[in-house]
């Protein structure tokens, strides 16, 4: 088992890529273990966690590469200044971490959340996505 203790900020050239999947909560941990697609497996000991598509090993003309699983979420269409507003103050108020992207907010599939925007009649769909929250979000 290889031990990990930070990301390769400068990957050589790779001949392959091997992919590490990992999901979210995970990859918020520095402490961890892993296997790779390829089988190799890899331990985790990180002064800062790794994020989704970081190269972090590099071994005979293979790179390693984190790879976070999706999960379930809710998105949301955002609609104009005000209706985006009320709905990130909805969220913030239960306190989840969302992503936007585009014209939409990403929160993960929670019933508290859904029950929510279905008393307040707000359109959702429950899809599976790679969610990317914003990291200044701390939930409680």
């Amino acid at each position: 088992m290889d031990l990990i203790h930070t990301a390769l900020l400068n990957p050589p050239n790779a001949v392959l890529e091997a992919l590490l999947p990992a999901d979210r909560l995970t990859l918020g941990k520095r402490r961890w273990r892993a296997t790779a697609e390829d089988g190799r497996e890899f331990g985790f000991d990180l002064a800062e966690p790794l994020e989704d598509g970081a190269p972090f090993f590099h071994s005979g003309g293979t790179t390693y590469i984190i790879a976070q699983k999706p999960e379930p979420v809710i998105e949301v269409a955002l609609g104009g200044p005000g209706e985006s507003a009320r709905l990130a103050w909805l969220i913030g108020n239960l306190h989840f971490s969302v992503e936007i992207t585009g014209a939409t907010l990403r929160v993960a599939a929670d019933s508290a959340i859904q029950q929510m925007l279905e008393r307040e009649q707000i359109a959702f769909s429950k899809v599976t996505r790679v969610f990317h929250p914003f990291h200044a979000a701390h939930p409680h």
